[in-house]
C-alpha cells in the first residue's frame, strides 16, 4: 500500500524537483532570472538607507514661496515645515488685512508646491520612479 500512496503524492505534487528539497530551484539559487531573495533583500535594504538619508538631506534644504512681486515670502524646509515669513513693511497696510491675508495664503501654497516637488524629484531619484504606497508623495 505504501508505494500506491507514494505514486498518488507524487500526480498530486509532483517529484520534489523545482522545491526546495532538491531539484532545479535548489540548484540555481530559488528565484527565476538568477535573482535570489538575498539579492532582493540587500537591494531593499539600499534602497531603504537611501531614503532615510533622502528624508534627512529634505529637512535641510530649504524653498522660498513668493507672492505680491516678492512682497510676502514663507521659507520652508523640504519636510514642508515652515521656517519663516518675511513682509515687506509696504505691505502692511491696516485698512487692508484681508490682501494680507491672500497674500500669506498665496505665498504659503506656492512654498508648499516647492516643497513638494523637491521632495518626489529627491525620491523619485531613490525608488527610480516607483510608486511606494506609504511615502505620501
Amino acid at each position: 500500500m505504501a508505494k500506491k500512496s507514494k505514486n498518488i503524492r507524487q500526480r498530486r505534487f509532483g517529484t520534489g524537483e523545482g522545491f526546495a528539497g532538491g531539484g532545479a530551484a535548489a540548484a540555481g539559487g530559488g528565484m527565476p532570472g538568477g535573482m535570489g531573495g538575498g539579492n532582493l533583500m540587500a537591494q531593499v535594504r539600499k534602497m531603504q538607507e537611501e531614503m532615510e538619508k533622502t528624508q534627512e538631506e529634505l529637512g535641510q534644504v530649504e524653498v522660498t514661496g513668493t507672492a505680491g512681486g516678492g512682497m510676502v515670502e514663507i521659507v520652508m524646509d523640504g519636510h514642508q515645515a515652515v521656517k519663516a515669513v518675511r513682509l515687506k513693511p509696504e505691505v502692511v497696510d491696516p485698512e487692508d488685512v484681508e490682501m494680507l491675508q491672500d497674500l500669506l495664503l498665496a505665498a504659503l501654497n506656492d512654498a508648499t508646491e516647492k516643497a513638494k516637488a523637491l521632495a518626489e524629484e529627491r525620491m523619485g531619484d531613490v525608488t527610480g520612479g516607483v510608486n511606494i504606497p506609504g511615502l505620501g508623495l
